[in-house]
């Protein structure tokens, strides 16, 4: 139920984050780190998504569970709804 609640807020809003997220260095990259390298994050690189999250969570307020503890946990929610990989590849 979570997901499908994220899925949708994200999507809607998914233009504005990826844009917004380009104003932070390596944003996306960190991010997508995860989803690209199946390395995991780091406690340091956490905290600075969750402090970029904070930011975002200014324009699009359903962000800040992201920020929340334990809000890593759903991050790999975000990185497969932002992945604009799958959408080239189906072309």
């Amino acid at each position: 139920m979570i997901r499908l609640f994220m899925e949708k807020h994200i999507l809607k809003n998914r233009a504005l984050i990826i844009k917004e997220g380009k104003y932070f260095h390596d944003f996306m990259w960190l991010l997508m780190k995860h989803r690209n390298t199946g390395a995991k994050w780091t406690i340091e690189e956490k905290k600075q998504l969750k402090s970029h999250f904070k930011h975002l969570s200014l324009y699009m307020p359903a962000l800040i569970i992201f920020a929340l503890p334990l809000g890593s946990l759903l991050l790999p929610i975000l990185t497969e709804v932002l992945d604009r990989r799958e959408k080239d590849r189906m072309k």
